[in-house]
This record gives structure tokens, C-alpha cells and sequence, in this order.
């Protein structure tokens, strides 16, 4: 008899939904380039399009405004560098800075030269300290070029929203430019690149319930652009060269507009599974450590660590149970860790931690099965005496 697996692993790669899957089904039926200017060429491009609005409408932008990648890693590596144009006039970007907490793909710095980064740190609660970016950004000196900040909007690890409107006054104050990894935040919170104040936003297909293979880059505006990543035949406005390609980014427009409708509906359903699923988690091993229990998170999203059981070790103890988390981010080839987000809060990072991630298809009976999971192993760990 087969037992049930649980998926709580959504922050890795969301199940892909039934409106992407479908339009993913038509566009490969579609023979035509959307280059070409002959009829199938047009019938492709306008898939390409339509979901390019969908696309901008997730975040209130523009659809010219959106560029589609191949990963938000090639996003983050096409925004991130220090050659930018202002219309047809070159704009030099001196210094990078990163917050400590940022996901790998902008942590490494894009094309920037490693002694030009500059990292940020995050208080001990898992936030942004905004005061020493404005102490850092006040220590450029003009001369050198403009800064260029990245701060993710939504954690990967830890699910905390991070205040990102206040950094970017904080930014423009300074003359500087803002870059937003709100790949988590998509179909999680309510976005608008305006509001939010950012220059360029990067976006996953794969993490809203879209196919892997897709992503953009969204920029506030099309004057100021990025240096491209990749040259060739022009393609996306001379952004980004290379075909287009016409399924996924169908699946990522099909995705993006179902991820738009019904936020608050489907935000209030998941907010009530997590919170049970802590209540029984605190309940079964009251030592249990949850990570920015205190501050803002977002609703689908539970980082902990257990004392005394590593998270490698409880990775592959809840997998044997038929539960699927991820111990730490899922952004390294299967490689586990020590958590650059638990050291840069200040935590003790050897132990490591597991995150659950839950989605719209979750339901209550997986809550209540991945509590008696998470109960027998933490039995386990006590009666091996390895509870602190």
C-alpha cells in the first residue's frame, strides 16, 4: 500500500497549476517563431505578449516593461552590473551592495567585481537594518559611480517581508538605484513597482505555480536600462538575445494571472494551515525554535529549527516519513549546509534549519499529517538524547 506523500516544499517549485499547464499544451502546438512576420510567426508572438501582460500585471507595471529570462538567476545577472544606459548615454554604477540574507544568484554579485560588492546586514530578528544602509550608502563617494542596492522583498529561508519602500527612499535619496528579488513575494503579496518604489523587480515562473525555464526582469521604466547578458539577434527589445521561449513563458502568463486572482481568499486559507501546523509543531516539541514567528511573514511559510537534530539529518528523517521540505534553500544542487540567513541573523547555524512551505492545494488533513510526522521525529530525537 502506497503511502500519501505530503508536498510542503512550495517555496522550492510550486506544483504547476492546471491554467499553466494548459497553455503551455497550446503554445507548443504553435510551429511559428515569434520573430517571424508571417502569420504563424504572429500567432506565436502574440502568446508571447498576452503573456507578457499577465506578467506585468502581477506586479503593476507595464508589460514593456518586462523582460523574460530564461531564471531569475540570468535576471539577477542581467540587472546586476555596473554598466547601465540612460537612454543612448552610458551610466557608470560604482558599488553594489547586498543584503546578508539575499538568495545566492544576488549574493554573488552579478557582473560586479567581488571587491565591489558591499553586504548588509540584517538585525538578529531577521529584518534589514536600515541604518546601516544609510550609513554605507553615505560613505560613497559620488565620484565613483552610483550605488546600485539589492534587497529581496520576501525571504527564501525564513518567509520574512523585509521593508523594502523604506529602503528605497532610503536609496533614492542617495541617488541610487533598487533592485527587488520579489521571486518569493509573487502571488504572495499584493505588488506594484511603483508603490513598492523599486527600479527592477526579478520574477520566477516555477515558484508561482508556472513551469521552470521561464522568469523576467521588470523595470520601472524602459529609459534606464541595464548593460545586456546576452547579445545576438535583438530579441526582447535588444535586452535579451535569443528565441523566446513561447510555452513556458505561456505557462509563466497563465501562472501569473492565476496567482493575481482571489490573493486575499487564498492568503486567509493558507494563514490558517500554517498557523495550525505551528500550533501542533510547538505543541509536540515545545523547544521547537520557528524563525520570524514575530514579525512579518508571509502566510505560507514556516522556517524552525529542532535542537540537538541537524538539518540534513531531518531533511532526510521527514523525507523517509513521506514529507517533502526543503533544509534551508533548495538553490544548490542538493547541497545542505550551514544557513547564510541563520548566520546573518545571529543564530547558531551548525544545526542548520528545515522550512515547510505550503500552497493553494494544501489541505487540512496534510497539516494534520505532517504534525504526527513532525511529532514521531521529535520523539525520536528525545528518546536518542539529543534534546537540548
Amino acid at each position: 500500500m502506497n503511502r500519501q506523500r505530503i508536498y510542503f516544499d512550495w517555496n522550492a517549485t510550486a506544483p504547476l497549476c492546471e491554467p499553466a499547464r494548459l497553455a503551455m499544451v497550446d503554445a507548443l502546438a504553435l510551429p511559428g517563431n515569434p520573430s517571424s512576420v508571417h502569420a504563424e510567426g504572429r500567432a506565436a508572438r502574440a502568446v508571447v505578449e498576452a503573456a507578457r501582460r499577465d506578467v506585468a500585471t502581477l506586479v503593476g507595471a507595464s508589460p514593456a516593461s518586462v523582460i523574460f529570462t530564461s531564471s531569475a538567476t540570468e535576471a539577477a545577472n542581467l540587472v546586476l552590473t555596473p554598466h547601465f544606459r540612460m537612454g543612448r548615454a552610458p551610466l557608470f554604477v560604482g558599488r553594489l551592495y547586498v543584503s546578508a540574507i539575499e538568495h545566492p544568484a544576488i549574493r554573488e554579485g552579478g557582473r560586479f567585481p567581488a571587491d565591489r560588492v558591499t553586504e548588509i546586514p540584517v538585525l538578529r530578528s531577521g529584518v534589514v537594518d536600515l541604518e546601516a544602509l544609510e550609513r554605507l550608502l553615505a560613505e560613497l563617494d559620488p565620484q565613483d559611480g552610483m550605488a546600485l542596492v539589492a534587497i529581496m522583498l520576501v525571504n527564501n529561508e525564513t518567509g520574512i517581508v523585509q521593508p523594502v519602500e523604506a529602503a528605497a527612499k532610503i536609496v533614492r535619496a542617495r541617488g541610487g538605484l533598487l533592485v527587488v528579488d520579489a521571486v518569493q513575494a509573487a502571488g504572495r503579496l499584493p505588488l506594484d513597482i511603483e508603490r513598492l518604489g523599486a527600479d527592477f523587480l526579478i520574477l520566477s515562473a516555477h515558484k508561482i505555480a508556472g513551469p521552470k525555464g521561464a522568469a523576467a526582469l521588470v523595470s520601472r521604466g524602459e529609459t534606464l536600462m541595464p548593460a545586456p547578458l546576452i547579445r545576438g539577434g535583438g530579441q526582447e527589445k535588444g535586452h535579451r538575445a535569443g528565441t523566446e521561449n513561447v510555452a513556458a513563458i505561456a505557462g509563466f502568463g497563465a501562472a501569473a494571472a492565476f496567482m493575481t486572482a482571489g490573493l486575499d481568499t487564498r492568503n486567509a486559507a493558507i494563514g490558517t494551515l500554517r498557523n495550525r501546523l505551528e500550533k501542533g509543531m510547538r505543541e509536540a516539541a515545545p523547544d521547537v525554535v520557528i524563525y520570524g514567528h514575530d514579525v512579518t511573514r508571509v502566510v505560507n511559510t514556516s522556517f524552525f529549527t529542532l535542537p540537538g537534530l541537524k538539518a540534513e539529518t531531518g531533511q532526510i528523517a521527514f523525507d523517509l516519513e513521506g514529507l517533502s521540505l526543503s533544509a534551508g534553500a533548495a538553490c544548490s544542487s542538493g547541497k545542505v549546509g550551514a544557513s547564510h540567513v541563520l548566520t546573518a541573523m545571529g543564530e547558531d547555524a551548525k544545526t542548520g534549519g528545515l522550512r515547510m512551505s505550503l500552497g493553494p492545494s494544501t489541505t487540512g488533513e496534510e497539516v494534520d499529517l505532517a504534525i504526527g510526522i513532525f511529532a514521531r521525529i521529535a520523539a525520536r530525537r528525545k528518546l536518542s538524547g539529543k534534546a537540548a
